[in-house]
């Protein structure tokens, strides 16, 4: 019986990288110098400075390899600084492997306190060992902005509160006019608001009222996941959000239950067809902001 831990975690292993067998690493060349990667997880960003890469997620741990070589085809240059924009594992998983002598991870400081949470029990569990632990970690936080300059690029990193997680960054490179939202952005589908980890619908449409600030016409979207998307595309959905909120919120002011709003799928029909294809289904979003409107925000 002492074995089964083993057991369960070697074959979690190899079901990771038979999946990651399958997986093909794209890119989508955005600007000048800036790039998505989309492989399976949250998107990827790179922006190739002058003497160094700055990086943006890195997906789950199996992928690492294909990503680094995927990299290599844009730049021999190494990658000094790994964001986060959030602490769950499709944006964090490959963090041990990226993080070298070379490399930094950042992030802003409620990420690095999740996953010393999730990383602690993970290691309790025997489902990853203190060195991976240790390298899973940011090593530079931050609470609400920080900026990073290189050459003649300015890369702004700032917080959102209480959007998808509790702690969400969003990246903006000034002069690529390039913005990574992260997953406080699922682009062409509803998106998931993790309510266990700080989310809540407020401060979701309220990051994307944040960027919509930052950016212009012209500013080339990386969305958490999704295709790339732009200020047009991203004010619709931010109406969209908007309406579906209010929707809900006239229901619970009716009196009406969580189970008569999730069973009620005339609410969201107008959207369903369009985004509700993905991750979170019609009935998934209706409870999502029910429980969001409802509920105190959980720490």
């Amino acid at each position: 019986m002492r074995n089964i831990p083993s057991f369960l975690l070697l074959l979690s292993l190899l079901t990771a990288q038979a999946q990651s067998n399958e997986v093909d690493i794209t890119i989508d060349t955005l600007a000048q110098n800036t790039y998505m990667l989309t492989g399976s997880g949250g998107n990827i960003g790179i922006y190739v400075g002058k003497e160094k890469v700055f990086m943006i997620d890195d997906q789950f741990a199996p992928l690492s390899n294909k990503i680094k070589a995927t990299i290599t085809t844009l730049t021999d240059k190494p990658i000094s600084y790994l964001v986060n924009t959030h602490m769950h594992g499709d944006h964090t998983g490959g963090n041990p492997n990226f993080n070298t002598s070379q490399t930094v991870l950042v992030a802003q400081q409620n990420v690095r306190k999740r996953l010393k949470i999730n990383g602690a029990e993970k290691v309790s569990a025997n489902e990853m060992d203190e060195q991976d632990y240790e390298k899973l970690l940011p090593e530079i936080t931050f609470s609400d902005d920080l900026t990073f300059y290189d050459g003649e690029e300015t890369v702004m990193l700032f917080h959102v509160h209480n959007a998808h997680t509790d702690g969400d960054s969003m990246i903006y490179f000034v002069n690529e006019n390039v913005l990574h939202m992260g997953d406080t952005y699922f682009s062409g589908r509803y998106p998931y608001i993790d309510l266990n980890s700080g989310g809540s619908i407020n401060g979701y449409i309220n990051a994307h009222k944040k960027a919509l600030l930052v950016i212009d016409s012209e500013t080339k979207i990386i969305p958490g996941h999704g295709r790339p998307s732009n200020k047009s595309e991203l004010e619709n959905y931010v109406k969209i959000l908007e309406d579906i909120k209010q929707i809900i919120q006239d229901e619970i002011s009716a009196g009406k239950s969580l189970a008569e709003v999730k069973n009620n799928n005339g609410l969201t029909s107008k959207y369903d067809d369009q985004y509700g294809t993905g991750f979170i289904s019609p009935e998934r979003i209706r409870e999502i902001v029910y429980v969001s409107l409802t509920s105190p925000i959980k720490d």
